[in-house]
């Protein structure tokens, strides 16, 4: 079926297409009689008209669209999270936002230049070529890194001080041999391998052993090898990847028939709604997802011009959140 055009509506419409173009574009400049627009709208409305978005970015001289691109992770509760507070924010402001997850073959620069979005916002970095392609066609590029960050516009999420605090806890309430409950997809490993390292660093500061590790799926079956295996090595805590592997954990311990964390104490991180509602209640780090996606999207405002600076990063990134699994 052939795209409905602005000439279609005038015919429909007994207009011009030129007044067509003045009432779709709400333009407040010209007179015209309230019975006109409301004709053109109601022909608009029956053809069901929709606008070319090249041809508004054209004459706003930008598109309203946000490019989202996203590593090839999976996306779990933390980056929904993150990715429903932006898009709210930034549709306060007149923004859509198109999330794109890079699982390889097709180009980035093929992407952005059929989608010509505003502002492309990054999770993580971009290889540097792909980075100075999109600023020297006019597209700003904001993002995050996941670890700390000397650049003032960037939001650092500290991956490895998240592991660190939890090895912390966990030595502060007495355990001496801990585990780390990894994830099972390998996706996650640039999260993983920052946290574990965390847990390594703060395990040789308080000089207990280093971790025993073992990947976690979200299975009893997998979790009760892991608990086995750490039991054997005398395990008496564990630090998990996130709150998803944390609860795997808990299951595999209910299965083992032991007590948490009367035999072995469990830490997760991202503090899900789940976590507050398991049995036991889950130990967590918090992470300021909130703050996070406020800083994005006033980064793209910033961009844009529609903003005066990006606000500093809050002082709160992250805390530990105790409960009964502790």
């Amino acid at each position: 079926m052939a795209r409905v055009t602005s000439a279609d509506v005038a015919r429909e419409s007994g207009v011009s297409r030129t007044t067509v173009s003045y009432v779709l574009n709400a333009r407040k400049d010209v007179v015209l009689t309230e019975a006109t627009r409301q004709r053109v709208l109601d022909a608009a409305a029956r053809l069901g008209y929709t606008p070319s978005a090249a041809a508004r970015a054209l004459r706003a001289g930008r598109s309203d669209l946000v490019l989202l691109v996203l590593p090839d992770w999976t996306l779990g509760p933390a980056i929904d999270t993150l990715i429903e507070h932006l898009s709210t924010a930034l549709a306060t402001h007149g923004l859509s936002v198109l999330v794109h997850i890079r699982h390889g073959g097709r180009p980035l620069d093929e992407l952005w230049r059929a989608v010509t979005p505003c502002v492309v916002l990054s999770l993580s970095p971009f290889p540097a070529a792909d980075t100075r392609a999109m600023q020297q066609a006019g597209i700003p590029v904001v993002g995050t890194a996941l670890d700390d960050d000397p650049q003032p516009d960037v939001f650092a999420v500290p991956q490895a001080s998240i592991g660190a605090l939890q090895a912390d806890h966990l030595v502060a309430r007495g355990h001496r041999v801990l585990a780390y409950a990894a994830p099972h997809d390998d996706r996650l490993a640039a999260f993983a391998d920052r946290r574990l390292a965390g847990v390594r660093a703060a395990c040789e500061r308080h000089r207990v052993p280093a971790p025993e590790v073992a990947s976690v799926d979200l299975d009893v079956a997998s979790a009760r090898a892991a608990v086995d295996a750490w039991r054997a090595a005398g395990v008496t805590a564990v630090a998990a990847y996130n709150d998803e592997v944390a609860l795997a954990v808990l299951a595999g311990l209910r299965d083992a028939g032991l007590d948490v964390p009367g035999d072995v104490a469990v830490i997760g991180v991202d503090d899900i709604p789940a976590a507050r509602v398991a049995a036991p209640a889950l130990t967590t780090v918090w992470q300021a997802i909130d703050a996070q996606a406020e800083h994005l999207a006033a980064a793209v405002l910033a961009a844009l011009g529609l903003a005066e600076s990006t606000p500093e990063r809050p002082d709160d990134v992250f805390h530990l959140v105790q409960r009964a699994s502790t």
